[in-house]
């Protein structure tokens, strides 16, 4: 079954800490952090995910793009984040496409939850997030100190300089 994730955007921005410092002084790089972020994680969970950015805060947009391998949709100017996620989750809907809508909108939880999709709220992908990157660390920890294997035998120096070269 294949995983969409539609995030709204400036809800997390606003939501996650991190990321409504950087709003303080420039929008754009919040909005390129989370991103980044988002990024990451669809490379960990596997899912496609759309992120929802509102019209009032990018005036004439009304168009999607893709930055990070993740599709971005901006609102037309009198059309809310809202609006467009639940168009998107309608749109989206199928049995063979499990949809999750990020917000701490309750209202909007609530009619995406309507239209079939799980809801998510800020906090709890923020902590999803979390959890993927200690998982991607530890990961990388057991790579890293994993001896090379090879159906070769190599002794002492040989193998060590074959392990140096492979690190690098």
């Amino acid at each position: 079954m294949e995983e969409l994730l539609i995030v709204d955007g400036y809800n997390m921005i606003g939501a996650w800490p991190e990321l409504a410092e950087h709003k303080k002084r420039d929008l754009g790089r919040a909005r390129d952090q989370l991103l980044e972020i988002l990024s990451e994680y669809r490379v960990y969970s596997g899912s496609k995910i759309l992120v929802v950015f509102d019209a009032h805060q990018v005036p004439g947009m009304g168009k999607k793009t893709k930055k990070y391998k993740v599709d971005i949709y901006y609102t037309k100017e009198n059309e809310t984040a809202d609006e467009m996620i639940e168009r998107l989750a309608n749109r989206w809907r199928s049995r063979k496409v499990r949809i999750t809508v990020a917000t701490s909108d309750y209202t909007e939880q609530r009619i995406s939850f309507g239209y079939g999709a799980l809801r998510k709220s800020a906090r709890e992908l923020r902590e999803d997030i979390e959890k993927a990157k200690v998982s991607i660390r530890k990961t990388a920890q057991q790579i890293k100190y994993e001896p090379l294997r090879t159906s070769i035998p190599l002794k002492g120096e040989i193998a060590e300089i074959f392990e140096k070269w492979r690190r690098q």
